[in-house]
Parts: structure tokens; C-alpha cells; sequence
């Protein structure tokens, strides 16, 4: 038997698909479970809870992975002969075009991110089990492509493959589904997240079902925000079974559940669904610069529609002297935070380990610190700032804005302003910055949300606004209290959330 729970935000369908396993596994041999989702965070944390209840060792749980892991492991592919970026970029160079292409992300979800339309539109063919000719005709691509320069090519990455044995992630799935002996019987499996499955992915659970007794499938509609990277939204709407609608959020207040319905009410193919907010009633500002925002306390969440348009707001947090994070950027601000308050404890008699040392040593120049003699300490070891000084090359003795010559003057000033703001710089930044794709899943209880579009994605609102609906519901629902909008700085380029 199928059951579909059907999970608006905050209503906790993983929770409720946790639940079923503990169920299963009383009574089921744990090989005999299969519990995939669409990323290994998501699986890991299944198998962690299933671990934890009932004594298990990760081993007892084999299938409690995603789907791209499961047909990775199943048909015994070594990971060399998997296609990765340095393949893409060797075959651009052979054939004299430019394939710029991003590695699949760590957590499996087979997601595939390239700046080069050429190679998109290639793999969004697979995906959705259709011909090149027919995807190129839809004409979801933003750059001016050639058809004939993009069949060229589509042959060129085959025989590229061919000749150096290799093998992309949508060749996994294919040749899972035709190896029968590679697909496991099971007595239940669970399919997590389902609605970001591409059409591809959805006949590898179809075959995977054929050999199984019950499943669960767990997902929203509402939130497929990933058909632009070949999710099948329709194929989910479309399942038949049991229905198990939750209704009832543990995260979305009044205010914000009232503007949300009023942004999913836009989707023209949606399953309806009735589901209730917490009983505070949160807050919803519009703002019309995010620099007018009081983010001075509570944990924040800032979204926008496109990665780069983060980058002109960390200017006005670092003014601010405001500890926030980049999904995108490298922050450095912890590491130095930790080695100024080391170089703190330090000047007052504390003795530090030989690694703690050569942190502080990192953002002190020659005149500072003649650093190579740092290599005559022991690893182990623990010194003091006299011991320093008279054996390893320490030659200064102040406070650490002045100490550290090799750290650039723009962070010190930032990690000071921030130290008056009382920010906590041991622990993780207060203020995340993230796209709305990126965060998915995520909450927090303040949530300032962009509503700036590209050129480019404004020309897709206007072709197909329903991806464009989806993706600023889920952005609204992530918050747990209160929700900021900061309108557009281009009217003409933006999503309408208050229209």
C-alpha cells in the first residue's frame, strides 16, 4: 500500500515519516527498510534516529541513503570512473568550448549547476526522459545557444565518456533501472522530500516500488523549487494512495501564514490544501531598503532570489558592525576573533598549545613575529608569551588591534565594532545570508526576504511565474516570528509578494 503525507511547512513530515520507521523496524529487519532522501543530511538524520531507538549500527542500516548513493553503491562504480568537473573542463578544451561546471554537491541530491546552457540543457534532456531537440525547443535557456553547436557537443561529451570509461550521475540512475539484480526487495521504503524527484529519479522509485510492500512517500508541492534543475512537480501532484494531510505547523504564525496562502493561491497546478499557523500572531514589515532593518539582536535569516545580490548587503552588516555569514563566502571573522582573544589570554600569563600559537603567529608579519623560528617547537607543547619571546621569535607585546600588522585594517575595525555590539564571536554568526534555493528546509525567527529579481529571472517570472510563486512561499515560511520584506530597488525586476 502507498501512503503520501502531504506536509506544508512546519508541520513536520519527516517527523511524521521517523515516526513510520520506528513503526516498521519493531517488527521489520532493518536491510529490509529503505529510506531515501534528497539529501545525505536528511538520510543521515533518519539513520541517526533509527540508530539511537533501537541500538543499531550504521552497517544494520544499508539503505537509509540517496537515491543517487543507492544506485552508486549497488552497481559497484568506483568513484574515479565518476565524471567530475576536471572531465568537463578537459573535454571544453578538446573540442575548443568552454563547459564550466560545478561538482555535485556533497549532500548527493544529484543537483547539476553549470554556467554553461549547452550543458544544462543536455542534462535537463535526461532528466525528463526527452530528446535534445525537444528541450532546446522549450526554450528555458538564457543564453543564445546554437542547436547545431549543442547536438555537436551533446556527441562529444558521449564519446568522451566512452573513451575514458566513465560515468555521470543520471548514468547511475539509468543503468540502476535496467540492472534488476542491482534493485533490493524491501518490505516498506520511504521517499522523503518527493517533490524535487526529476521524472528520471521518479522511475528509479517506481522500480524500486515494483519489489516493495508499502511505501511513504513525504513531500509538498508548494515547495518544488527545483524544477529549473529538472524536478518533476507534476509527477508528485499526480501520485495516487493513501492521503495523509498534515495540518497543523509548528513554525508559521498568523501574520505569515495569511500572506503565504495569498502567494501559493498564485499556482495554477497545486493540490489544495488546508493547514493551520500557530496560534502567536508573528509580525509581517514592509520595508523599502533593507538597510532600515533593526537586526541588532534575535537570529536572522536574510534571502534572495539570485546568490550575487548578497553581496551588496555585507557591506551594511559590517558597517553596522553586525556578525552575519555568507552560504557563499569564506568567513574569516571567527578564526581572528579566536586568535585575538588566544593573544588576549596569552599577554596575561595563560600558556596556549602549540596550534593555537601558530593561529595567533598567521596574522602577526616579520616585525612582529620571525616565525620560522616556530618550527623548533614541539607540536604538543605549551608556552607562555616569555617563552615566546626568548626561544620562537616573538617580538611584540600589545594589544591585539596593534598586534596583528598582517591582519588587513578593514577586519580589525569590523571585529571591533562588532565587540561593542556585545555580538557572541565564539559561536556561529546570528545573521545567515543564503538564496532562498539554498536554505530550503531552514528556519529562523526573523526572516528579511529580497523580492529584487535578474533580468533573467524576471524574463522567467513572465514565462512561467508559478516556479517564480513557489519559491518566495517558501522563502516567507521560513520564519518562525517575524517576517521582513524589503521592496525592490527596480520595480520593473522584482516578485510582487504584496500585489
Amino acid at each position: 500500500m502507498r501512503t503520501i503525507v502531504l506536509g506544508p511547512p512546519g508541520t513536520g513530515k519527516t517527523w511524521t515519516l521517523l515516526n513510520k520507521v520506528e513503526d516498521y523496524l519493531k517488527n521489520t529487519d532493518p536491510d529490509k527498510v529503505g529510506y531515501f532522501a534528497f539529501t545525505k543530511k536528511a538520510a543521515n538524520e533518519a539513520k541517526g534516529r533509527a540508530m539511537n531507538k533501537f541500538n543499531l549500527s550504521e552497517d544494520d542500516l544499508p539503505y537509509f541513503r540517496t537515491l543517487h548513493s543507492l544506485a552508486f553503491r549497488r552497481l559497484g562504480i568506483n568513484k574515479n570512473n565518476v565524471m567530475q568537473s576536471r572531465h568537463y573542463e578537459d573535454l571544453g578544451r578538446q573540442i575548443n568550448v568552454p563547459l564550466d561546471y560545478n561538482d555535485y554537491d556533497d549532500e548527493e541530491t544529484g543537483l547539476f549547476t553549470t554556467k554553461s546552457d549547452y550543458l544544462r540543457i543536455i542534462n535537463l534532456a535526461k532528466l525528463r526522459n526527452t530528446t535534445l531537440d525537444r528541450q532546446f525547443n522549450l526554450q528555458e535557456h538564457n543564453q543564445d545557444v546554437e542547436y547545431d553547436k549543442l547536438v555537436i557537443i551533446a556527441n562529444e561529451l558521449e564519446n568522451y565518456k566512452k573513451q575514458y570509461n566513465l560515468i555521470d550521475f543520471n548514468d547511475m540512475i539509468l543503468e540502476f533501472i535496467k540492472s534488476d539484480a542491482a534493485i533490493p526487495k524491501f518490505e516498506v521504503v520511504f521517499v522523503d522530500e518527493a517533490q524535487d524527484l526529476s521524472l528520471m529519479q521518479w522511475d528509479m522509485t517506481k522500480a524500486i516500488w515494483s519489489k516493495t510492500e508499502d511505501s511513504f512517500i513525504a513531500g509538498d508541492d508548494d515547495q518544488a523549487i527545483f524544477r529549473w534543475a529538472g524536478a518533476d512537480v507534476d509527477s508528485f501532484i499526480t501520485q495516487t494512495g493513501k492521503l495523509l494531510p498534515l495540518i497543523q505547523s509548528r513554525r508559521i504564525p498568523k501574520k505569515v501564514h495569511d500572506i503565504a496562502m495569498k502567494i501559493i493561491g498564485r499556482v495554477s497546478n497545486r493540490i489544495p490544501k488546508n493547514w493551520l499557523p500557530r496560534t502567536v500572531e508573528g509580525s509581517l514589515t514592509i520595508h523599502n531598503a533593507f538597510e532600515d532593518i533593526d537586526m541588532s539582536s534575535g537570529e536572522w535569516m536574510v534571502l534572495a532570489r539570485t546568490k550575487y545580490m548578497l553581496d551588496a548587503l555585507e557591506e551594511t552588516l559590517r558597517t553596522k558592525g553586525l556578525y552575519y555569514e555568507n552560504r557563499f563566502q569564506k568567513s574569516y571573522e571567527k578564526d581572528i576573533q579566536e586568535a585575538a582573544t588566544n593573544w588576549e589570554h596569552l599577554r596575561k600569563g595563560q600558556l596556549l598549545h602549540y596550534k593555537q600559537i601558530e593561529k595567533i603567529s598567521k596574522y602577526m608579519g616579520p616585525t612582529h613575529w620571525e616565525k620560522i623560528k616556530l618550527k623548533g617547537m614541539t607540536k604538543d607543547s605549551f608556552h607562555g608569551i616569555d617563552k615566546l619571546t626568548k626561544d620562537f621569535g616573538l617580538k611584540i607585546n600589545t594589544e591585539w588591534f596593534n598586534a596583528f600588522d598582517d591582519c588587513a585594517l578593514e577586519r580589525k575595525e569590523y571585529i571591533r565594532a562588532m565587540r561593542r555590539n556585545g555580538e557572541v564571536l565564539n559561536k556561529d554568526p546570528r545573521i545567515h545570508l543564503s538564496t532562498i534555493h539554498s536554505v530550503k528546509g531552514g528556519e529562523r525567527q526573523n526572516v528579511a526576504l529580497l523580492t529584487d529579481l535578474s533580468h533573467n529571472t524576471q524574463k522567467s517570472y513572465e514565462k512561467n511565474p508559478d516556479d517564480e510563486n513557489r519559491l518566495f512561499y517558501v522563502g516567507a515560511t521560513r520564519t518562525k516570528e517575524n517576517l521582513h520584506i524589503v521592496q525592490p530597488k527596480d520595480e520593473y525586476k522584482s516578485y510582487p509578494i504584496d500585489e
